[in-house]
């Protein structure tokens, strides 16, 4: 195996599968997401699904599931459940809750901690997730600024799988929702935790986009457009 097995990329693997060898790849970095784990050399397949890439350097398994294993740099919608002196506590519908620090804010000091009631809806990025361990959250980009993170007002949010969160943050854009950008004005954030959140003035174009988006997992890019373009006649 010459280090990295490009025959594998975009394949469906199972757990047990080596996808990488280490030793063949000298002064190469590489980022494993969700579904890998490091043995000394080898990079094994730890879930069933398939193998996705993302330059430079990135690798994970892609399966479509309702429950969510976090990992590092992902971003998720989590739910305020309880909040502590150091720590909100949120659910992101993991195995565990999740820690989001008071100060992991832009700008946050012990003067002006935000003040979040349960049930609040929060855009965050996974910044620690180690097995065994409650994963920590955080609202601020790596370069310490708000970004789109918060807390998200109004809008509708609903439950997805996690194949369809990932399909929905694709690049380049995702054709349900290039076809619905083209004609309606809206707010989205996408959680890889499978929940979505989507805004607009009307509650109407709130409810065709979460029907289009909820319909689109199981078809191809041309018939996400032929769907879009059906649900949009049907409102004119």
């Amino acid at each position: 195996m010459s280090g990295l097995s490009t025959s594998f990329v975009d394949q469906l693997v199972v757990p047990g599968d080596v996808v990488l060898d280490l030793s063949a790849m000298a002064n190469q970095t590489i980022k494993l997401g969700g579904g890998l784990r490091q043995d000394c050399d080898a990079i094994t397949v730890i879930k069933a699904g398939k193998l996705r890439f993302s330059k430079p350097n990135k690798y994970w398994v892609e399966s479509s599931q309702k429950r969510y294993v976090p990992c590092m740099g992902d971003t998720v919608l989590g739910i305020v459940v309880d909040s502590k002196a150091d720590n909100f506590l949120v659910d992101i519908k993991g195995p565990t809750l999740a820690f989001l620090p008071v100060l992991a804010f832009e700008g946050g000091t012990r003067r002006n901690i935000p003040k979040f009631e349960t049930g609040t809806l929060l855009y965050a990025r996974v910044v620690k997730a180690n097995t065994g361990m409650n994963p920590e959250l955080s609202c601020m980009d790596v370069t310490g600024k708000a970004a789109e993170f918060g807390q998200l007002k109004d809008g509708y949010m609903f439950e997805s799988s996690t194949g369809l969160s990932r399909m929905l943050l694709s690049s380049p854009a995702c054709p349900v929702l290039e076809a619905l950008g083209k004609k309606l004005s809206f707010e989205i954030a996408v959680g890889l935790n499978g929940r979505v959140w989507v805004n607009a003035e009307s509650p109407s174009t709130v409810i065709l986009v979460t029907n289009a988006i909820m319909n689109s997992e199981s078809l191809s890019g041309v018939q996400q457009k032929i769907m879009v373009e059906k649900l949009l006649k049907r409102v004119q």
